[in-house]
């Protein structure tokens, strides 16, 4: 006679899912990160409108604009509108205290205000910042320091010039 045969005891068959969970748990934050960092993001432009009125004046959007041109030797030449019909026609001007900066605080201001009593709160001008090729670094970062004190949030550096500009520029 044969001996019995010892069987063994069949178990139920398991599958681990931990590292399926952990798995799962790191495509969930990867897609969530890149899917938030994916979407666009939306910028204020703060542009002007067109239905300003200063001083009796009927003013569109881009006497809002302050354009600042930049020349060689220190020049500084601004303008409050268009060149063509300017709110405030061109004129050479310091850097420092007593010159651009008391204008771009007097012009803000001025926007300010006049915005509040639209109900625009906190639009100001927005400065255009035009320095030539001759230029020199040290103007351009004067020129935006004064934006930081002069707290002008909306700004822009342009480098094409009008030929109204450049002759504007090139005058004594």
């Amino acid at each position: 006679m044969i001996p019995n045969k010892i069987r063994s005891k069949k178990l139920s068959t398991r599958v681990d899912l931990t590292a399926m969970v952990s798995v799962s748990f790191l495509l969930i934050i990867f897609f969530m990160v890149t899917i938030e960092l994916a979407k666009p993001k939306a910028v204020d432009l703060s542009l002007p409108d067109n239905d300003y009125h200063w001083t009796g004046i009927h003013c569109y959007g881009e006497n809002r604009s302050m354009t600042i041109l930049m020349g060689e030797n220190n020049k500084l030449v601004s303008y409050m509108g268009i060149l063509e019909v300017p709110m405030v026609s061109p004129k050479e001007m310091n850097y420092g205290k007593s010159g651009i900066r008391q204008e771009l605080l007097k012009r803000n201001k001025n926007m300010l205000e006049y915005s509040a009593q639209l109900g625009r709160y906190g639009r100001g001008i927005t400065v255009i910042i035009k320095p030539s090729k001759k230029c020199n670094y040290k103007n351009l970062v004067d020129i935006l320091d004064e934006m930081a004190i002069a707290k002008i949030d909306t700004y822009a550096i342009v480098n094409d010039f009008t030929p109204e500009e450049t002759k504007l520029l090139a005058s004594k």
